[in-house]
């Protein structure tokens, strides 16, 4: 009998007789995070491969203007997103893609290892009132996962 062995504890239906050594990981978690070797005995063949597993969210905007001061032209933006893995990288930039100066990315790691992140920055009203929120998730260390959302907030400057 042909058969494909897999560490990690992994069955795989027989396949080889069709040329299909692949390895099927049906709704992935966390856990199966590492590395899968794979050994074919009829020809003495192993491969690796690293399993790097991360979970995007969506996320949140809040919108916040400083105390009650009159004639403030700033606004607090605030950013709270749930549900990442690995840890994100958290960075506000202006309409023409400056990083902007914000306070510290607060971070907490769930009982279920994903993360939460939240940022605030102050902006002030220029000729372009439009901001973007990159994330980062740096799933693959040579280029890592980014989402930008972008927003206007020209109505809080009238």
């Amino acid at each position: 009998e042909t058969s494909v062995l897999y560490e990690k504890n992994v069955t795989v239906p027989n396949r080889l007789k069709h040329g299909d050594i692949s390895l099927t990981l049906p709704r992935v978690k966390l856990s199966d995070e590492g590395t899968y070797k794979c050994f074919v005995p009829t020809i003495s063949r192993e491969s690796t491969v690293e399993l790097v597993v991360g979970a995007v969210s969506s996320l949140n905007i809040i919108l916040l203007r400083p105390g009650n001061e009159e004639g403030t032209r700033a606004v607090v933006l605030e950013c709270e997103s749930k549900g990442w893995y690995p840890e994100p990288e958290v960075l506000w930039l202006d309409g023409e893609g400056n990083l902007l100066s914000a306070g510290p990315t607060e971070t907490v790691r769930g009982p279920d290892d994903l993360y939460t992140v939240s940022s605030r920055v102050t902006v002030e009203k220029r000729h372009s009132n439009s901001f973007h929120l990159l994330e980062s998730n740096r799933t693959k260390p040579t280029r890592p996962e980014r989402h930008t959302y972008m927003f206007q907030v020209e109505r809080l400057f009238t």
